[in-house]
């Protein structure tokens, strides 16, 4: 934890300016709410990412949407200009996301398993993974000092199960902040009005009303976050009785390559959990 006033520091990768939202939006916004320091980092520039636009306009038009998301919910946001599509896991890559883990100072990092059904999130979560240890490692990535201890990197939860499961070892409700969520996926109009549902062949059923479309798109899988039968046990620990009044929720797995926190520890980095 930062030393500055007992303050955390959180920064959450995603491979495209949507993704860190959709995995993380509630939880950064219950730490930003609290007066910690998120960063969300887009690691493309989702330059791909629709059927009729692309290139230089379409990744404009998609950072100012992380841009309008952030200020929804008081997160610092970054997008790097690397190509949607074309990721890969270079020396180069993994150094950029190093530098960015150390100058955040970060107490917790965030981003995908390195499993997954597009390139760009297997190559951001393979990235994220390889920074682990090398951010304290101070002859690499010279020009920005090394940190002082490894974070704890946790992975976002995902619905893949080769090679193994997703396991839910932390579990946050977001019932409080659901609908600010829904906002700062709402502020992301070219992926979830546009782009996604004509990927399932579902543009027609968009509402063209803004406030319609907002109560549409909290019925859509990409943003219901229902708590899954496979999490129970985890809330249950989390949150005692409390947790059968859960709606919504979050979930992440503590990684084998960051610092294993304690369940005690666990409850300063996630200050949400009714007090034992």
């Amino acid at each position: 934890m930062s030393a500055q006033e007992g303050k955390l520091r959180i920064i959450c990768f995603g491979a495209h300016p949507d993704d860190a939202e959709i995995k993380a939006g509630g939880v950064a916004t219950l730490w930003a709410a609290k007066g910690h320091a998120v960063k969300l980092v887009s690691v493309t520039n989702g330059d791909i990412g629709h059927w009729t636009e692309a290139g230089g306009p379409l990744a404009r038009r998609r950072k100012v949407e992380v841009e309008r998301a952030s200020k929804i919910f008081g997160s610092t946001v970054e997008v790097l200009d690397n190509h949607d599509g074309e990721l890969m896991p270079t020396l180069e890559n993994r150094k950029t996301i190093t530098r960015l883990i150390r100058e955040w100072k970060a107490d917790i990092v965030m981003g995908p398993r390195p499993n997954d059904y597009h390139p760009d999130h297997r190559y951001t979560g393979v990235l994220v993974q390889d920074a682990s240890y090398m951010v304290i490692v101070p002859n690499i990535v010279t020009d920005t000092p090394p940190l002082r201890r490894n974070p704890v990197f946790l992975y976002y939860s995902d619905r893949f199960t080769r090679p193994q499961p997703f396991r839910a070892d932390i579990v946050v409700s977001i019932d409080d902040v659901y609908q600010k969520k829904i906002a700062m996926l709402d502020a992301h109009v070219s992926q979830f009005y546009e782009w996604l549902p004509w990927t399932v062949g579902q543009l027609d059923e968009v509402p063209k009303d803004p406030v319609a479309r907002k109560t549409w798109l909290a019925t859509r899988p990409i943003a219901v976050g229902s708590v899954k039968p496979e999490w129970r046990d985890a809330l249950e620990r989390l949150y005692g009785p409390e947790a059968q009044r859960i709606q919504h929720a979050e979930a992440f797995e503590i990684t084998e390559y960051g610092r294993t926190p304690s369940e005690e520890e666990t409850r300063k980095l996630f200050p949400f959990f009714p007090t034992k």
